[in-house]
């Protein structure tokens, strides 16, 4: 392949967990700079080559948050295209639901998400009712009415 050539396009494969508690759920905040939007996804990463999904939730979370989960429970899968940063991206996500081992997580307002010892952006405990139209932005595109239809 010549420099000139654009990198092929492929399809991410990632690993997202909701950690529902007491009717919220776990989004990390970041921000688009290209579109100027602020938005919300779960915390979890790309699987890697001969990884499992669950596998790569755990090591998400133990790099990103340090802490150890149990419990993990897959929900569904969607499958994600979007642009980020100016960039056509295509993503399936495994989307699961897991609790934290230790319990003093829960009681946080704001966690720290690392990404190779800095910190990369903040966690919150969101209720679903904060996400849709003329409220925060919450992705992947459709996990709130999944979210939803699973919690009737």
């Amino acid at each position: 392949m010549s420099p000139n050539h654009p990198k092929p396009q492929h399809i991410r494969p990632i690993a997202i967990c909701i950690f529902s508690h007491n009717g919220k759920i776990l989004v990390c905040e970041a921000i688009d700079s290209v579109k100027n939007e602020t938005f919300y996804r779960p915390a979890g990463g790309m699987i890697e080559f001969r990884e499992k999904a669950e596998d790569t939730l755990r090591r998400e979370i133990m790099e990103e948050i340090g802490e150890e989960i149990a419990n993990i429970k897959l929900l569904n899968i969607l499958e994600n295209i979007f642009t980020y940063e100016g960039r056509q991206m295509h993503e399936l996500v495994f989307i699961y639901d897991a609790e934290f081992v230790d319990k003093c997580i829960y009681e946080k307002d704001v966690i720290r998400i690392t990404e190779t010892c800095d910190v990369w952006c903040n966690a919150y405990w969101k209720s679903l009712d904060e996400f849709g139209d003329g409220k925060l932005k919450l992705y992947p595109d459709n996990l709130k009415e999944l979210l939803v239809q699973l919690n009737k």
